[in-house]
């Protein structure tokens, strides 16, 4: 077992056969169709192609508990009031949200149709609408409480303290500004995170979790995978959200058009403004050392495992001597 990293992030995706899939999903909602894989980290992910329309086929991971699986249920069902782009939850023919199977408890949720993130053409407008929907999602789940939300998730970064270990699997080149960034989360971030605000949060608003639309790169038309939701400082999750929008070549002005839009839609407390910057670090030092050493565990899935390191290596040397006065305008 990969040190620190838990059973949710160290046991395989489950394995189901597409024609166990389309039995279970004909008994249960009714809906037949065609069946195609989607890459996904623990979960099994089926796109399912019917008249109806499209769906997500989601079978939870054996390691994660029904409590948690239940939790992510109950954040969407939550979220179905409002107007934000989230999936739905499809109930089953007698009215169910989730179908406890021998394979694993099995979900089905609508299709959201969009480009996604990663292969949409970047601009700063499109970082302000990012950072506006992140802080809209926020907004959305305030008030939203479950027992199992405080589950305990390394991808979480207020945990980061405990990636010590696996700096080690990180590349060469990148461990001492790993172990720096480490250095200054230990020190001036982590005895300041209980002072925070903290609600329930999407916690992994990365390139592949986002959707645009492909004749207006500049919309967000999809926020998918609420699999890492967790009850954490709130400004935690709009450092995981802004890691992945800095631009190398304007490493600034990319970070400011992010953090300033959220910051109109969801104003931060002072002490969470000065928190932004390091948390935004440690979320690329999380993502750099946990890639690492889950690609090294799982090679045959070392592709999606790795697929955000080369964007959190690029932004962390990017922060570097960065004048951040300005940040906030």
């Amino acid at each position: 077992m990969i040190p620190t990293l838990g059973a949710n992030l160290t046991t395989p995706p489950p394995v189901l056969a597409k024609e166990i899939a389309l039995d279970l999903l004909q008994a249960h909602w009714g809906i037949t169709g065609a069946l195609d894989p989607l890459t996904s980290e623990r979960d099994l992910n089926y796109r399912v192609s019917a008249p109806q329309g499209r769906y997500v086929l989601k079978l939870a991971n054996p390691a994660e508990p029904a409590a948690v699986t239940q939790f992510q249920t109950r954040a969407l069902l939550h979220l179905e009031a409002s107007s934000l782009p989230v999936p739905r939850m499809v109930r089953t023919q007698t009215g169910a949200t989730e179908v406890p199977t021998p394979h694993g408890i099995l979900r089905l949720l609508t299709y959201l149709e969009g480009q996604p993130l990663h292969l949409a053409p970047k601009s700063m407008a499109q970082r302000a609408a990012i950072g506006q929907a992140a802080a809209q999602l926020s907004l959305g789940l305030q008030g939203f409480s479950d027992p199992a939300s405080r589950q305990d998730l390394q991808w979480d970064i207020r945990h980061t303290a405990r990636l010590r270990p696996l700096l080690g699997d990180i590349a060469p080149d990148l461990r001492p500004l790993c172990a720096q960034t480490l250095e200054v989360f230990e020190q001036a971030v982590l005895p300041h995170l209980p002072d925070c605000r903290w609600q329930v949060v999407h916690n992994d608003m990365n390139p592949h979790n986002l959707l645009t639309d492909p004749a207006d790169p500049t919309r967000i038309a999809g926020i998918l995978d609420f699999g890492d939701m967790v009850e954490t400082p709130l400004v935690c999750d709009m450092a995981v959200a802004a890691s992945y929008q800095i631009d190398p070549d304007a490493p600034l002005e990319s970070l400011a058009t992010f953090a300033r839009t959220y910051h109109a839609t969801l104003p931060l407390t002072a002490l969470e403004q000065s928190l932004f910057v390091p948390l935004t670090a440690a979320r690329m030092l999380t993502t750099l050392a946990i890639a690492s050493a889950r690609a090294a565990r799982y090679p045959d899935n070392a592709p999606y495992i790795l697929r955000n390191v080369p964007s959190a290596s690029a932004g962390l040397r990017a922060m570097q001597g960065l004048n951040l006065s300005n940040l906030w305008g």
